[in-house]
C-alpha cells in the first residue's frame, strides 16, 4: 500500500501560520530537530565534532540575519518556536541543515573531510519543450531519516500569495509554487565558504512571496547566504534560471530553448572555486543523475508522465539507501505554473504514487 503525501493547510498571519504548522506536527518536529542537531554536533556532515551549545550559538549568531532578511518569515519561525517549545536557533537548524553545516564547516577549527548529504535532481522544462506549458521538477534527496518527515504546506496568508510548499515538518520550505505562477527549487552544494548569514528555507519562501520572477531572483542574489546551493525559477510566463549560489559568489544562468538541469556538483568555475571536493562516490553519482536527466529530458514533446517516470528512474535518479551515506529519494514535486498544478509524492517515487494538487481559484480552501 502507497503511502500518501501528509498535506497542512494554515492560514492567518505569519505566526498562526507558524504556529498551526508546530502545532500540528509538534512531536514529528521535536525528534526531527533533536536528530539534526545531533548530526551537527557529530561533525560527520560538519566538518568536526562540537557540544550542542557551541552549535547552538551558531545558530543564534544566524538570527539577526534572517529578521533583518525576512521579518515575517521571522516571526513565522517564532509561531513555530512557542508551539513546539523549541528554540528559533533549533529551529533555524532543522529547518536549514544543509546550509548551517557550511556555516559550522566554516567556523570550525578541524575542517576534517566532510559528507555531502544529498542527491537531488532539479530540472525546468522550456515551454517550447512541452506543448506551450513548461514545468519544473525535482526530486528531494536526503538523508533516509528525513523520509517519515515529508509534508506539503498549503500556505495562505493574509497579506501574501496563497503557496503550495514542498517540506519538512519544522522547516518553512524547500520546494514551492504561488499563485502567481513563482516556482523554485534547489540542489545542495557542498560549500567551503559558509559564513554567519541567511539559511536557504528562508530564500525559497520570500522568493514565494513575490508576484513575479525579477523580484524572486533578487531574494538570492541580494541574501547574505549562509550556505551553498543551487536555485532553479521559473515562472507563468516561460522564464526560467538557475543560480549556482555560493556564500561568497552566485552565476546566473538564464533558461533558453532547452531544458536547464542541475544536480549537487558545481558546473562553473566561477562557483568551482568556493566549494570543497565531494568525494568520489558522491561526485559520480552527481554526474550520472545529470547525465542521465539530459537524457530523458531529450525527448520532445515532454509531458507531465515523462517527468515522473524521470524521477522513478532506476538507473541513476531514483536514489535507494546504502551505507555509508544513507541517502534516499524522499521525496519528489512536479510544477506546471502556467496552469497553476502541483505534483507531489510522498517517499521514493518509484514505490509510490503522485497527487496532483492545484493552485487554481476554484480550489482555493480556507
Amino acid at each position: 500500500m502507497t503511502r500518501k503525501i501528509r498535506r497542512l493547510i494554515t492560514s492567518g498571519t505569519p505566526y498562526e501560520i507558524g504556529y498551526e504548522h508546530g502545532r500540528s506536527y509538534r512531536n514529528d518536529i521535536r525528534r526531527y530537530t533533536e536528530e539534526r542537531v545531533q548530526l551537527v554536533c557529530g561533525g560527520l556532515w560538519s566538518g568536526g565534532p562540537m557540544s550542542r551549545e557551541e552549535v547552538l550559538a551558531i545558530a543564534e549568531m544566524c538570527l539577526p540575519h534572517h529578521e533583518a532578511y525576512a521579518p515575517e518569515l521571522y516571526q513565522e519561525l517564532h509561531g513555530l518556536a512557542d508551539a513546539t517549545g523549541l528554540s528559533p536557533a533549533e529551529l533555524l537548524i532543522v529547518g536549514g541543515f544543509t546550509d548551517f553545516v557550511d556555516t559550522v564547516y566554516s567556523l570550525s577549527i578541524q575542517q576534517a573531510a566532510r559528507l555531502p548529504v544529498d542527491d537531488c535532481t532539479a530540472f525546468i522544462v522550456p515551454d517550447s519543450a512541452a506543448e506551450g506549458a513548461g514545468f519544473f521538477g525535482q526530486t528531494w534527496d536526503m538523508h533516509d531519516t528525513a523520509t517519515e518527515f515529508v509534508i506539503l504546506l498549503d500556505v495562505q496568508p493574509d497579506d501574501a500569495p496563497r503557496s503550495l510548499v514542498f517540506t519538512t515538518t519544522g522547516c518553512l520550505g524547500q520546494i514551492g509554487m504561488n499563485e502567481h505562477g513563482i516556482c523554485v527549487g534547489i540542489n545542495n552544494l557542498l560549500g567551503a565558504d559558509g559564513q554567519i548569514g541567511v539559511t536557504w528555507p528562508f530564500v525559497v519562501r520570500k522568493i514565494l512571496q513575490q508576484d513575479n520572477i525579477d523580484d524572486a531572483l533578487a531574494c538570492i542574489t541580494e541574501a547574505k547566504l549562509a550556505g551553498a546551493h543551487n536555485y532553479l525559477l521559473f515562472d507563468k510566463n516561460g522564464r526560467g534560471y538557475n543560480v549556482e549560489a555560493m556564500s561568497s559568489h552566485h552565476v546566473i544562468t538564464p533558461l533558453d530553448g532547452e531544458p536547464l538541469i542541475h544536480t549537487n556538483h558545481c558546473l562553473l568555475p566561477e562557483t568551482l572555486i568556493f566549494s570543497q571536493a565531494r568525494p568520489a562516490e558522491s561526485q559520480a553519482s552527481s554526474e550520472a543523475r545529470l547525465g542521465r536527466a539530459e537524457e530523458l529530458l531529450a525527448e520532445r514533446p515532454l509531458t507531465i508522465q515523462h517527468l515522473i517516470a524521470l524521477t522513478r528512474d532506476p538507473n541513476a535518479i531514483c536514489v535507494r539507501a546504502k551505507p555509508p551515506m544513507h541517502i534516499e529519494s524522499c521525496g519528489a514535486a512536479i510544477m506546471q505554473p502556467k496552469t497553476g498544478t502541483f505534483w507531489a509524492v510522498w517517499g521514493l517515487p518509484s514505490e509510490n504514487e503522485y497527487e496532483q494538487f492545484s493552485l487554481a481559484t476554484e480550489n482555493f480552501e480556507k
